[in-house]
């Protein structure tokens, strides 16, 4: 069966753009019923940061399940802080039936095998609810609605997961058996995990989550052939990687990647304006301070290198080739005293009291 993705351009309020994605990809009357619950997978990291799906687009999602009975919003803690914290940037909506949910406080969880580990998982993640998975779009090569299957994890220690994260995420949708809807927010275009957001109004919507993060990555100027998250989904056949094969309905993918080729280069202008002319030991510099002012590496984290260079990645600092750079910068705040540093079985790490 062909895959099939609205990709919808928007001036007007959120809700009808959303409604007519819906109606291209042949609705949801078979999701939106009185006997299922909801439970949508919003994606927040840092609830200051605003790199997260609008207030207006979930309301949009909320509404478009006007039949069921009780709808979860729904995220985990993290060392940024716990999920209901994060959750009370939705809070508007919530009500009797729209219910914050924090996916690591769940005593009703179920034991299921993740990446040859034991682990738990919410039982509200599993069928027959309906998961709606929403993420904001962006050009991230780790990707989006895939990438926010992570927060399904309960453990606020996620980092060291991120070596095995195609597999892992891969792991998460069989087991509580796919996503039912895949929303990516447009609304802003982000630069890595979150830098400069230059609006956009743009929305990629589609049952198929492998084909709305193929379509996301490809309009961003990413190559889904080279995202091992999307790979490994489709190694696995859970969901069409390749565009050839994804009938896409709506605006025209061709007008929409010159409008995001543009996006970014008005970002890195923003990015040189903000920051001035820096070598790569200044950039680094602002994203080490960053970390430690984020609680990156407060107890009870304790970061190894590889956990440090893909969090500076996810910054937008390119690491490969600079790896001794990055362990020196380490060494001289160890020196200074910033950080603390002891060796075990993965090698050196690193953290704050």
């Amino acid at each position: 069966m062909t895959s099939k993705v609205a990709v919808i351009e928007f001036d007007r309020c959120e809700a009808e753009p959303l409604k007519e994605a819906l109606q291209l990809i042949g609705g949801i009357d078979d999701l939106n019923t009185a006997e299922k619950t909801v439970v949508v997978k919003v994606g927040v990291f840092r609830h200051k940061a605003g790199n997260h799906t609008s207030v207006s687009i979930v309301d949009a999602i909320v509404n478009s399940f006007d039949k069921a009975p009780k709808i979860f919003l729904a995220e985990s803690d993290n060392y940024q802080g716990q999920g209901l914290e994060r959750l009370q940037i939705w809070k508007e909506l919530f009500t009797e039936r729209v219910i914050p949910f924090n996916l690591s406080s769940d005593k009703d969880s179920r034991s299921v095998r993740l990446a040859d580990e034991e682990m738990n998982l919410s039982h509200i993640l599993f069928k027959p609810s309906v998961l709606v998975d929403t993420h904001v779009l962006r050009s991230f090569e780790r990707g989006s609605v895939l990438k926010n299957l992570f927060g399904c994890i309960p453990t606020p220690k996620k980092a060291k997961y991120h070596k095995i994260l195609p597999r892992l995420l891969a792991d998460v949708y069989e087991a509580v058996g796919g996503i039912d809807l895949a929303v990516l927010d447009g609304t802003y275009f982000w630069q890595g995990a979150g830098n400069n957001p230059v609006p956009m109004n743009t929305l990629v919507v589609g049952r198929d989550a492998v084909a709305v993060e193929t379509v996301g990555a490809t309009l961003v100027g990413l190559v889904p052939e080279k995202m091992p998250v999307i790979q490994e989904f489709v190694r696995r056949n859970l969901g069409e990687g390749d565009l050839e094969n994804i009938k896409i309905v709506g605006s025209s993918v061709e007008h929409l990647k010159e409008k995001f080729l543009s996006a970014a280069k008005t970002q890195r202008k923003l990015q040189a304006q903000r920051k001035g002319p820096q070598t790569w030991g200044g950039h680094s510099h602002q994203a080490f301070e960053s970390l430690i002012q984020e609680g990156f590496f407060k107890l009870p984290n304790k970061r190894t290198i590889e956990d440090v260079t893909r969090a500076l990645e996810a910054k937008g600092l390119p690491a490969k080739g600079n790896e001794s750079k990055i362990a020196d910068s380490l060494a001289r705040r160890v020196n200074k005293g910033v950080l603390k540093k002891a060796k075990g079985h993965d090698g050196w790490t690193y953290w704050t009291e």
